[in-house]
């Protein structure tokens, strides 16, 4: 593990606003609350802010030129953005993207633009649409300052599409906490190893792991508290990758003022992890490791049967983070993301079973996430 001198500052990610609902039932984003959230962000120097085409069902970039836009100098905060080619059914409407968040977040051009979520099936609609000469013709322009993408694959892939986009990408944007780091599914440390193989900085995403890490059973809480009694379970997660060579921001996406006055207060204050600290974390990872989950070792062998296609590593990997750390948010939240509504299309077929080392009841196992998350 590389390690940095220094923290890497906090970003601010936009994907978990605060919202409410309205007289109809409808959830609206708490502009206000976030106006106040980003006013706190900002006088503590912290100026990355980072949305997406898709945040909110597009809201979350409105909300950004609402209560940040408007009410600060330009040159004063840094505006990231994704564009998703996976969400457009033609090369002319994921062009149109492009002009739509500009519209919505008032910005004039984007500090940093993203292709959104490389890696997968999906990957392909980004060559199919153009988007990478389109991209660069864009940063040419003005219109883009810093160009790179996100990435949600294994770490074959990423060091393929590198390959080819090395030179024209200035920085990627990867899942990093420390229980991803040697996670099979995730591969965080591999995937930060092949990026900083190019020399190009790294933005993380999920260091808490969508809320999980502050959620720990007591067995692995115990440890930290016991290195560290000062440190919240925040710190520790957040630290973590802010503490590796090469990152250039660390996302975090905020709910509340409470989540974000600790997250400011962590990230200005704290120091990179030491040699002891790094050593707990390990620990904890043991203790994760060794909780009854399902045993799955993600080796993909269910998925080259499955005449359904569905993503059975990813729904296993749902049910493990619903197991370890009894969190539903987040373990609904991974479903949702990665293999919406896929449990329930299994014909029970028994193609996945047989392939399986582990010999896991998978037909079982997907039976259960259907009922757990759909």
């Amino acid at each position: 593990m590389e390690r940095a001198q220094h923290l890497a500052p906090l970003g601010f990610g936009f994907m978990r606003l605060p919202e409410f609902e309205d007289e109809a039932g409808n959830k609206v984003i708490d502009l206000e609350t976030v106006k106040a959230m980003t006013d706190e962000f900002m006088d503590a120097g912290f100026t990355y802010f980072d949305t997406a085409w898709t945040y909110h069902g597009g809201r979350s970039e409105v909300a950004l030129r609402q209560a940040l836009v408007e009410r600060y100098p330009r040159e004063s905060f840094q505006i990231a953005t994704k564009m998703p080619a996976w969400a457009a059914h033609s090369t002319e409407e994921a062009h149109a993207m492009f002009d739509t968040s500009l519209e919505r977040t008032g910005a004039g051009y984007f500090d940093y633009y993203l292709l959104h979520q490389l890696g997968g099936d999906g990957t392909v609609l980004f060559d199919d649409y153009g988007l990478w000469d389109f991209a660069l013709a864009k940063r040419d322009a003005g219109l883009i300052k810093h160009f790179g993408f996100s990435f949600h694959g294994t770490a074959d892939e990423l060091a393929d599409i590198l390959a080819l986009h090395a030179q024209d990408v200035e920085f990627v944007q990867l899942q990093i906490n420390y229980t991803d780091w040697e996670n099979e599914i995730i591969q965080s440390r591999k995937c930060y190893e092949i990026v900083r193989s190019y020399g190009l900085p790294v933005i993380v995403m999920e260091p808490v792991k969508g809320g999980s890490l502050v959620k720990l059973p007591p067995a692995a809480e115990a440890i930290l508290k016991a290195t560290d009694p000062d440190q919240s379970l925040a710190s520790w997660a957040l630290r973590f990758p802010a503490s590796l060579e090469g990152v250039m921001v660390v996302l975090s996406g905020m709910s509340t003022p409470e989540q974000l006055h600790e997250n400011i207060q962590i990230m200005a204050q704290g120091k990179p992890l030491d040699d002891q600290e790094l050593a707990a974390i390990n620990e904890v990872r043991g203790v994760l490791a060794a909780i009854d989950t399902v045993p799955c070792t993600h080796c993909g062998y269910c998925l080259k049967g499955c005449p359904q296609h569905i993503h059975i590593p990813i729904i296993m990997d749902s049910l493990d983070i619903l197991a370890k750390f009894d969190d539903m948010y987040r373990a609904q939240e991974n479903y949702n993301w990665n293999a919406p509504n896929e449990a329930s299309t299994c014909i029970a077929c028994g193609n996945c079973e047989r392939r399986c080392p582990q010999h896991i009841d998978i037909i079982h196992q997907l039976k259960r996430a259907a009922e757990l998350f759909e």
